[in-house]
């Protein structure tokens, strides 16, 4: 089995965090996006992971260090892990095609911007499995229509009208994602575009028409990572589901004085925590120091200093200083509020 997971994308809705990191490395619950989507999908799929393949943008952005952070995944999972460039943003499809090399025998492919819980058994009869989530909006999302027999027989982007409420999610199951590659090198040779972009569903609605078998594959939750507001739910969401599986979410070298952790919270290796109150639902990386603060239901990464705060719904980058009593932030990387 194969992930290829398409993440050339900068992130625009989640700037300025995404300025100078990549979005599927934001760190969520203390992991990154795309560490615990790959982790979380081996763990569905329940069986040897022979090769994960990235797909990357602009190297000057997906640099040298995000490029050994997702060997490191590849390698946590015993799979061969595999770097390809998406040279321009020309759409789900082009970024799929981009990994042309990759592409063949049976594969996930899941988009790194979306994270889930999942547990069920993957149809393997049916030649693709596409993960949906019921939804109470559907004509906000990308949805499936089914038969009488479980199977899906079209994709509709944001119907006005009733088509079904299950939304795509964007992660998929090819027994053979070799077919997927020849229809999509179809599409890519007659130019079939939407708004100037190859997309994956073209070669879907290709394989749909020759008859073969799609089906839904169920999640039990879909958390986004779109922009501050629901990565900092996400983060909520993922500490209570790690605190139920009994996951220790507290580094033992976390320093504290006068200081108090109302759990679910993660706190990374060397934070130090001085008249402080945190918790519950928050995150805090590694080198991390707060002082004379009140913080819950905040996102917060490494190396910052956070003083004399008092901060809810909060999501604040790394290498931040800050020194204020502001509620409801947005801040990226290298910034100083004083």
């Amino acid at each position: 089995m194969k992930i290829i997971v398409p993440m050339a994308g900068r992130g625009s809705r989640l700037r300025p965090h995404t300025l100078t990191v990549p979005k599927p490395l934001i760190p969520v619950a203390g992991k990154p996006i795309v560490h615990r989507l790959v982790s979380d999908i081996a763990k569905v799929l329940g069986e040897p992971i022979e090769e994960v393949a990235f797909i990357l943008g602009d190297p000057a952005f997906f640099g040298d260090d995000v490029v050994e952070s997702l060997m490191e995944l590849a390698s946590e999972l015993g799979a061969k892990g595999s770097i390809y460039r998406q040279d321009k943003p020309l759409g789900t499809g082009h970024a799929i095609m981009s990994a042309k090399e990759s592409l063949s025998g049976p594969a996930v492919i899941a988009y790194a911007d979306t994270l889930i819980r999942a547990d069920f058994d993957l149809d393997k009869s049916a030649d693709s499995v596409i993960w949906v989530k019921q939804v109470e909006q559907p004509e906000a999302y990308g949805v499936v229509k089914l038969n009488g027999t479980n199977e899906i027989v079209e994709l509709v982007e944001k119907p006005q009208e009733y088509v079904s409420d299950l939304a795509v999610i964007g992660i998929y199951y090819f027994k053979d994602v070799g077919v997927l590659k020849n229809e999509l090198q179809h599409v890519l040779d007659n130019d079939i575009t939407h708004g100037g972009e190859y997309q994956i569903n073209d070669g879907i609605k290709r394989m749909m028409e020759k008859g073969m078998k799609f089906v839904p594959g169920k999640v039990d939750e879909w958390m986004d990572c779109g922009n501050k507001n629901v990565t900092v739910e996400t983060n909520q969401r993922m500490l209570g589901f790690l605190e139920n599986e009994g996951e220790n979410m507290i580094a033992d070298s976390v320093k504290q004085e006068n200081a108090n952790i109302i759990e679910p919270c993660f706190i990374g290796e060397n934070v130090v925590l001085k008249n402080t109150t945190v918790g519950p639902y928050v995150s805090v990386g590694a080198n991390t120091v707060l002082e004379n603060s009140t913080v819950k239901n905040s996102l917060i990464q490494s190396n910052s200093k956070i003083s004399n705060a008092n901060l809810d719904n909060a999501m604040i980058g790394n290498h931040v200083v800050y020194n204020g009593n502001f509620e409801t932030i947005s801040i990226g990387d290298y910034s100083v509020l004083e």
